[in-house]
């Protein structure tokens, strides 16, 4: 008998950063590091950060929806992004680390902009919320060498994500 799983699509700056704090939860089944969003097919990590792609860093998420929706899914993600900076994320910046929420359904959409208006309703940031919310595109996975990055170089991994865990600490409070 098949399981239904979910898959859900974030950019958040660098794709290393945002696949630990997923990846962790339970009914994850898997996180891809990977591309989406622009007009090359196959691109490359070279090319992509060329900024001539349209691509963004991105990671896809398969999730059991039994034991972790995708709201949740989409609350974990703004804790781990500046939701007031669309030039890029922390100290990554360009077009291909912009914050997009990419959804794969109606209802994903839904939940998203609902999830946006709470949070620019809340009072948390003095900035407006600027992530955007759009249409999947094409996902490509990246080089194996990008993918479960925090695992293959911690110490890597740790000085990449120093800026994004002072924000999310001041931001957070996780």
């Amino acid at each position: 008998m098949d399981k239904h799983f979910g898959t859900a699509i974030f950019a958040g700056g660098c794709f290393w950063c945002m696949v630990h704090p997923f990846d962790q939860q339970p009914g994850i089944i898997k996180v891809i590091s990977g591309y989406t969003g622009g007009h090359v097919p196959f691109p490359t990590y070279e090319q992509v950060c060329s900024q001539t792609t349209g691509h963004t860093e991105a990671v896809q998420i398969t999730f059991d929806p039994a034991i972790i929706s995708y709201a949740q899914l989409v609350e974990i993600y703004w804790q781990q992004t500046d939701p007031t900076d669309a030039m890029g994320q922390f100290q990554d910046r360009g077009d291909s680390y912009r914050p997009v929420i990419f959804t794969n359904s109606e209802q994903q959409k839904k939940i998203a902009i609902a999830s946006r208006k709470k949070l620019a309703s809340s009072g948390l940031f003095s900035e407006p919320i600027v992530t955007k919310i759009e249409t999947a595109k094409p996902f490509y996975p990246a080089e194996d060498y990008h993918q479960d990055f925090y695992q293959k170089d911690p110490a890597r991994y740790q000085l990449e994500t120093g800026t994004r865990q002072k924000f999310k600490q001041q931001h957070w409070h996780n």
